[in-house]
């Protein structure tokens, strides 16, 4: 099944951080994660893990099944996010001219 924008958003912040607590996430995205990690993690892409730091916590990471599905066998494959983050800022840029030319 597709994958919800939340799902998506909190995905992209598990395998960036290669590991990261509820609360990172949520004070990352601004909202709480709760139920979209529980998602995550019946389909089995992310891993509950205690956080070896404390133990009181938990760490979410990304399971086996979510890096195979992505075609890496490591979260050190992944795209450097600073690169892909200027990719899209180029390319909005572009859209934007685009739809300006248009417009006039």
């Amino acid at each position: 099944k597709e994958l919800s924008k939340a799902s998506l958003e909190t995905l992209s912040i598990v395998l960036y951080k290669n590991g990261a607590s509820r609360s990172q996430i949520d004070y990352i995205r601004g909202v709480n994660s709760s139920f979209t990690l529980r998602v995550l993690s019946i389909r089995g892409l992310v891993e509950k893990i205690t956080d070896p730091s404390d133990s009181r916590r938990f760490l979410y990471k990304p399971s086996f099944d979510l890096l195979s599905y992505m075609g890496v066998s490591s979260v050190e494959e992944l795209p450097d996010w600073g690169d892909l983050n200027n990719s899209i800022q180029s390319a909005a840029l572009e859209l934007k001219e685009i739809s300006k030319e248009e417009n006039n």
